[in-house]
């Protein structure tokens, strides 16, 4: 029984991998992405990065191999995740959660920034007040979502949905391999 448990998670994230790849406009959507981002850090921006639990570490993920590495060693790039615990707490106690990241956005995103917004369910309420923060600001918004792209799919200026109604690690799963393109295509247009 472990076995065959163990078998139908690889097949079940093989199967999904496989419906992702071949509608293409998955694959425009992540080149549309890459490059609002390669834009922002020619001109001189920054890509600002927000996710709750597994998506924050996705978050934190895109952030610090743009910072430090990715497959080739090269100048360091302009990115930050959202993930200060100290700021997390301080926002999460003093304005509530749903301010955690929007506030952030709010003191630090500029016009030639990109927030890189990343909700599995398309309906995290601090997700979706970054984003709105963002477009207040004039800062592009790239949204990786799953599911049905909820309500930050309207947000944003391009967004890459994972339409998968099942469990959230199915969606983490093609996120990160969405976010390791971002950064290949980043590195390569600069």
């Amino acid at each position: 029984m472990s076995i065959n448990l163990i078998k139908n998670n690889f097949l079940e994230a093989s199967q999904l991998l496989d419906q992702f790849i071949n509608n293409e406009n998955n694959l425009q959507q992540i080149e549309a992405g890459a490059k609002i981002m390669v834009e922002a850090v020619k001109g001189g921006g920054k890509i600002i990065s927000c996710g709750n639990g597994g998506s924050m570490c996705d978050a934190m993920h895109f952030a610090e191999e743009m910072t430090g590495r990715f497959r080739e060693n090269r100048k360091a790039l302009p990115a930050v995740s959202i993930s200060d615990a100290s700021h997390i707490s301080c926002v999460g106690n003093d304005y509530g959660y749903d301010e955690i990241f929007s506030r952030y956005v709010d003191s630090l995103g500029k016009a030639e920034d990109v927030l890189l917004a990343i909700s599995t369910s398309g309906n995290s309420n601090n997700v979706i007040k970054a984003a709105k923060i963002a477009k207040e600001r004039g800062v592009k918004v790239v949204g990786l979502t799953g599911k049905d792209g909820g309500e930050l799919a309207a947000l944003c200026d391009v967004e890459i949905r994972v339409a998968h109604m099942g469990y959230a690690d199915r969606i983490q799963e093609i996120h990160i391999k969405i976010i390791h393109s971002f950064i290949h295509y980043i590195e390569e247009n600069l």
